[in-house]
């Protein structure tokens, strides 16, 4: 999907990034490949704090711009239509 907003677009490619690299350095880890411990757990916490900023911004412009999937009256009476605009 692409986005209007530059912004997004990078956290999104930053996610997918970050993410495939958490993944290897777990990978490296339990393979016993790195030899310094703490270097490897401190560029984990850095990449698990990287991947929660990038899901934070994500999930902040969805909830301002996406509109509800549920189309079933239940779903539809809790939503906050004023603050939806398609205009945006």
């Amino acid at each position: 999907m692409a986005d209007a907003d530059s912004r997004v677009a990078w956290h999104r490619a930053q996610l997918k990034k970050n993410r495939e690299a958490l993944r290897a350095l777990e990978v490296a880890r339990f393979n016993a490949q790195h030899d310094k411990v703490g270097d490897v757990q401190r560029a984990m916490a850095v990449l698990e704090r990287k991947i929660a900023e990038s899901e934070k911004c994500i999930g902040g412009h969805e909830r301002q711009t996406r509109r509800p999937l549920g189309t079933d009256f239940g779903s539809l009476k809790n939503v906050s239509w004023g603050d939806w605009s398609a205009h945006k």
